[in-house]
């Protein structure tokens, strides 16, 4: 009974005694001022305000201005071909590109001049006729009568002159019909698609070849609805012509300069957005070579030239939050403020309201952080931290004297 008793008795001796060894004798605290540097470190850029130039993206496919399918207007077997009637091969204007037998219509060109010659020589017989009757009305007529259009034979003569009009249709007609077996290009260009070959008759109206010009070519370009309103564009008959810059990744990123010449009348009923045309000159390199011609249907990227803005704030689009907020560091802290933005691309952004110049914008990304956070920027240097132990002293730099119990003798 006794060691039941006296057991937990000295455990709790031990343990009061423990405690009052601590509260006596403190362990020693490491004392000093607040982190001289805070965690977080951040980039910051100065915000300012400067000129700034307007560059609308868009793409769309390369067209040509000008697409023809070439037809037969005479019918034949094809007894010559061009070597670049041929899929991709180029022409010049006036170029004969495919002949068709050309002899039935050689023929007729003399039947025609020969019954143009009987026409001829039948009005001058009705001439010499009419002569004749005029001269003996004149000897043996009445006197004070005039004589009939019968009597001096002017509705044969008109019926000849008539017979001289046709035939003379009639051969300028197989003249062309002859002139039409030699196919030649309208305009300068290029063969798109090849339709018939050598030796195939063709009939009236047969298709012969695709071919397009090659002089420029057009690009249907749609524009947002939020860039309307910074980018001038050619309406009313007016002279803006703005500048576009093609991109294609195509074989290797190519560059190509155009403008753009027109705006379409209506919005698009699909995409719901106005549609410009921006042309390109010689972009097969006809006149002057290029490194790599357009093609035809092929996709680009665009940025068109639009309004110069004069000292507008612009920042990185990435330091944008939400598409409504930035952070600034304000006296080591870190800030949130509302922006208004008036244009934005991919890189970019105009701020209308919301940011001041000579700000400290952050330009490093954060995540999920409270405003008023504590910071430090990048490259400043942070200040050394001082570590003490033992009470603090009284008056900095001396220690304090050790303490005694009881009165001073």
């Amino acid at each position: 009974m006794i060691k039941k008793v006296f057991v937990p008795l000295v455990i709790l001796i031990v343990l009061v005694g423990a405690g009052s060894l601590i509260l006596s004798n403190p362990p020693s605290v490491q004392r000093g001022g607040p982190p001289a540097g805070p965690q977080t470190v951040v980039e910051v850029m100065p915000v300012a305000s400067r000129d700034y130039q307007i560059n609308v993206s868009s793409y769309g496919t390369v067209q040509p201005r000008t697409r023809s399918i070439l037809v037969a207007q005479v019918r034949g077997q094809i007894v010559d071909i061009e070597s670049d009637f041929r899929a991709g091969g180029f022409f010049d204007a006036g170029d004969t590109l495919l002949t068709i037998d050309p002899r039935d219509y050689e023929a007729d060109v003399q039947i025609a001049q020969a019954t143009l010659m009987d026409a001829l020589q039948a009005q001058a017989q009705e001439e010499a006729r009419v002569e004749q009757a005029l001269q003996d009305w004149q000897r043996l007529g009445q006197p004070g009568e005039e004589p009939s259009d019968l009597v001096l034979r002017r509705p044969q003569l008109q019926a000849a002159r008539a017979r001289v009009s046709s035939a003379q249709s009639a051969l300028t007609k197989s003249k062309l019909d002859l002139e039409r077996t030699r196919i030649t290009a309208p305009f300068s260009g290029r063969v798109l698609k090849q339709m018939v070959d050598l030796g195939q008759v063709v009939t009236v109206g047969a298709q012969l070849a695709e071919v397009f010009a090659t002089d420029y070519v057009e690009i249907r370009l749609p524009i947002r609805n939020a860039d309307l309103e910074f980018v001038e564009l050619p309406e009313n008959q007016n002279s803006v012509t703005p500048f576009v810059e093609i991109k294609s990744n195509l074989g290797g990123e190519t560059t190509w300069q155009g403008e753009v010449i027109r705006t379409e009348g209506a919005i698009d009923a699909v995409a719901r957005q106005l549609h410009v045309v921006a042309q390109i000159n010689d972009p097969f390199g006809t006149a002057n070579p290029v490194d790599k011609p357009l093609k035809i249907g092929e996709y680009v990227t665009a940025e068109i030239g639009g309004k110069l803005l004069q000292d507008v704030i612009v920042i990185p689009g990435n330091t944008i939050y939400q598409n409504s907020y930035v952070y600034v560091v304000e006296d080591g802290l870190l800030q949130r403020r509302d922006v208004t933005i008036a244009w934005q691309n991919g890189v970019d952004a105009v701020i209308e309201q919301g940011l001041t110049a000579d700000e400290l914008l952050v330009t490093t990304p954060l995540g999920q952080i409270t405003s008023g956070t504590a910071v430090r920027i990048a490259g400043e240097q942070a200040a050394p931290r001082v570590a003490r132990t033992g009470p603090a002293p009284s008056n900095p730099g001396q220690s304090n004297p050790p303490q005694t119990s009881g009165a001073a003798n």
